[in-house]
């Protein structure tokens, strides 16, 4: 089984071809510290090849929804050192991913500040998850020059706080409608500087962050999660073809170690005219780095994939929350846990660590 071989990832040797996909579960307390139950989640999963962290804040600006972590302070930086250490001691290699919301966000959880973004377009037809429970999205404050510059320099901070706290290394979220893929997006930006307006400078903010993060940490440690067709957060393109052809053209002229190539989701059915053909295809051939494919595969369809030879890396979501051990699992053909929705996204334990192994 290819799932099951062993890879080279940058600097990082690979038990599995199996990652563990990034998924906010909500379990981290309001100033952004995880606790020891967050500690036992990531070592539970540490079978899989890969993990990537739940998406982790750079900034308080970068604050969208409530009870998520940060890596901007010195006691998150050793919170997450348990986490790392924990991991590490099961032979696990655990990524953390770098995220700034944007217009994804509410004032009633960023000290009564707008949220940051490319325009001050708000994101329609949609509510945000807060503190004081579901709310329309505000109209965001445009982000100017200075403070573009100053967000590229803290995801730089991020994540050389990430390799202090032992991460084996860090990816940047450009996908589901955050900041990076909003200025990608005509529906988010409207500029007419240097960061909008065309395609190479609606593409500039997400290039040069990742020029930083590669400048800060090097290239071995860095990788960048984009999805193309995925209309999340009121993410609409005009040409998504062109404009994903012209980001990868210039990401493959950057020496880092992979990107994760997420699919469209069922869920959220792509604009009429977007094509129609399969990301992985379409997209994944044009990339020179380490390709990982994410988006609701399972056994099968991901073992299809790597057969393919485009891919080389499966990265899994929905799959770990329920089943931790999920890599013995498919070795052993044995039945999968289902995820309890309830408890996906907040609670305590239930749902969250108490997933039962294999052989329990």
């Amino acid at each position: 089984m290819k799932l099951l071989e062993k890879m080279q990832l940058g600097g990082v040797s690979l038990k599995n071809r199996m990652a563990m996909a990034a998924m906010t579960r909500g379990r981290t307390g309001s100033n952004g510290l995880v606790g020891e139950m967050t500690v036992e989640y990531y070592a539970q999963r540490s079978s899989a090849g890969l993990l990537f962290t739940e998406s982790i804040r750079i900034s308080e600006d970068a604050t969208g929804s409530p009870l998520t972590p940060g890596i901007f302070t010195k006691q998150q930086i050793e919170a997450w050192k348990k986490v790392t250490a924990a991991v590490h001691d099961q032979g696990g290699v655990i990524i953390a991913q770098l995220w700034h919301t944007g217009r994804m966000g509410h004032s009633v959880d960023r000290n009564g500040k707008l949220p940051l973004a490319p325009s001050r377009l708000p994101i329609r037809d949609m509510r945000h998850y807060t503190s004081q429970g579901m709310k329309d999205y505000e109209i965001p404050q445009e982000m100017t020059i200075r403070e573009i510059g100053q967000t590229i320099k803290d995801f730089g901070k991020a994540a050389k706080n990430a390799i202090a706290a032992g991460f084996d290394g860090v990816q940047l979220h450009a996908a589901n409608g955050y900041l990076p893929s909003q200025f990608l997006a005509e529906s988010a930006n409207q500029r007419t500087d240097g960061y909008g307006g065309s395609i190479p400078n609606n593409a500039r903010f997400a290039l040069e962050v990742m020029q930083e993060l590669i400048s800060t940490v090097g290239p071995e440690k860095v990788g960048i999660k984009i999805s193309p067709f995925h209309p999340y957060g009121d993410i609409v393109l005009n040409d998504p073809i062109e404009t994903y052809t012209y980001l990868i053209e210039e990401l493959n002229k950057l020496d880092f170690a992979y990107v994760e190539l997420m699919r469209r989701s069922v869920h959220f059915p792509s604009p009429e005219h977007y094509d129609a053909d399969d990301e992985i295809e379409l997209f994944g051939r044009k990339i020179r780095h380490t390709v990982i494919a994410n988006g609701g595969y399972d056994k099968a369809t991901a073992e299809e994939e790597l057969e393919k030879g485009i891919a080389e890396l499966i990265s899994f979501g929905t799959l770990y929350i329920s089943n931790p051990d999920l890599s013995e699992r498919f070795e052993k053909n044995s039945n999968l846990n289902k995820p309890d929705r309830a408890t996906m996204f907040g609670g305590g334990r239930h749902g969250y660590i108490d997933y039962p192994r294999w052989n329990e």
